[in-house]
């Protein structure tokens, strides 16, 4: 596969692109239309993906390998810092790059109206529910791994009414989103704990009784990616994608942003850890994992075993769903998508050492079912000694193995067909939509 095929995006949906020509250049922002896009003039944004997107899907597909088959960051080191940063970190990457995609499809570099906009709508729709079904047929294999893809399926229908918005009002309500969603999560997280409206919710749940989950209540609220403190990441893409990337500056911007980002949230929390009186010593009191002094960063904290204290509100541990959290991960995805732009139009050789990864990108969604799909044969099914014992706490040959595969797969794959397998799956079971009128 060359960096101009197809893209999907990571874990949720792909954008509908067609293959470039050959002789694009691979120092340019490659982009290709969307299927039901017209052509747009130069200097204005394509109405497809750049080259440098799929560079940082593939990246959050290696991110979520080291997370979950990697492994554990207390080897330290180089090795353990960089799993330790991937950790969380991937799956925001993930969420943002699924808000970009979405305004691809909905329309870039304007939203689709009248009756092109009711496809796409309806098209989100569907893909919504798909992947809300797959993620829960995923979740039924009981590997240790929290399946992310229901929990995007409701994301997607949540943010869908923001499609037609602009950058800069999105930027806005993601900032929003950010400042308010984590005290409000907090708060309903702490009402479910000491009452019994949830369970009265849960019982009446059609999609709890029918998955064997706590249906919306957890796909909001208590599960691994509340939808609450995870629509910022999406909408924050989807700002990203109402930009211009192609313009001088535009990335620069961006990747300042990302830092400014990164240095507010988890430079913020250790500033607030440690001039908060008792903060550090009621965090450690309430976790069960390592150092209070690393929860301005690191998940080795630990979660809070029986009572959330109001401390926990300080740290910025990549799945804490905290407002320094959801600023430090949303700074790194903002980054690693400024970068990723930056080697696909500035650096030509480097590009071209990244077509693999990008290969990876293009087909995500098949990419990150795959893996789970490995896990479950291997420590269930075939029960392998070497990787069984390991489990999600796999040696670096165990992550080296996934990534080699998924590479290779990608690569040849890619340079034989337009779409990855359930990419084109998930793209036919949208067919439907052309009906509308």
């Amino acid at each position: 596969m060359t960096l101009n095929a197809p893209s999907a995006v990571p874990a949720d949906v792909p954008d509908e692109c067609t293959r470039a020509p050959s002789s694009a250049s691979a120092s340019t922002p490659s982009s290709v239309l969307s299927d039901a896009a017209p052509s747009v003039s130069a200097g204005t944004p394509s109405t497809g993906r750049l080259v440098g997107i799929d560079l940082a899907r593939g990246l959050a597909v290696f991110g979520m390998y080291a997370a979950h088959v990697g492994p554990d960051p207390a080897v330290g080191g180089p090795v353990g810092f960089l799993l330790e940063t991937a950790r969380g970190r991937c799956s925001a990457l993930f969420a943002l790059l699924a808000g970009f995609s979405l305004v691809i499809i909905t329309g870039r570099p304007h939203p689709r109206t009248g009756r092109a906009g009711r496809q796409a709508v309806a098209r989100i729709v569907i893909r919504a529910v798909v992947l809300a079904v797959l993620g829960y047929a995923l979740t039924a294999l009981d590997t240790d791994v929290a399946v992310i893809l229901s929990f995007y399926g409701l994301l997607f229908l949540a943010v869908l009414p923001l499609y037609r918005l602009r950058a800069g009002t999105l930027a806005l309500i993601a900032a929003a989103g950010a400042l308010v969603m984590p005290q409000l999560l907090y708060v309903i997280r702490g009402s479910i704990e000491q009452g019994s409206w949830a369970d009265a919710v849960i019982a009446r749940d059609p999609l709890a009784h029918l998955t064997g989950t706590d249906g919306f209540v957890e796909l909001l609220f208590t599960g691994e990616y509340p939808v609450l403190t995870w629509m910022p990441f999406v909408v924050a893409g989807m700002a990203v994608a109402r930009l211009d990337l192609t313009r001088p500056g535009v990335r620069s911007r961006l990747a300042l942003v990302g830092g400014g980002l990164v240095v507010l949230g988890y430079g913020g929390s250790w500033l607030a850890l440690r001039l908060v009186p008792h903060a550090l010593s009621t965090v450690a009191a309430a976790t069960d994992g390592g150092s209070a002094s690393s929860a301005w960063w690191s998940d080795t904290v630990g979660d809070p075993v029986a009572h959330t204290p109001p401390a926990w509100l300080l740290v910025a541990a990549p799945h804490s769903q905290t407002t320094f959290s959801v600023l430090g991960n949303t700074g790194v995805a903002l980054a690693a998508v400024a970068g990723c732009l930056t080697v696909a139009e500035r650096m030509p050789r480097l590009t071209a050492v990244a077509r693999p990864v990008a290969a990876v990108g293009t087909m995500a969604l098949t990419a990150y079912v795959l893996h789970i799909v490995a896990l479950w044969l291997l420590t269930d099914v075939w029960r392998v000694p070497a990787i069984e014992d390991e489990s999600l706490n796999g040696g670096l040959p165990v992550l080296l193995g996934f990534i080699g595969t998924a590479t290779v797969l990608a690569v040849v794959w890619t340079r034989l067909f337009r779409r990855g397998p359930l990419e084109y799956l998930l793209h036919n079971a949208t067919r439907p939509a052309r009906r509308l009128r």
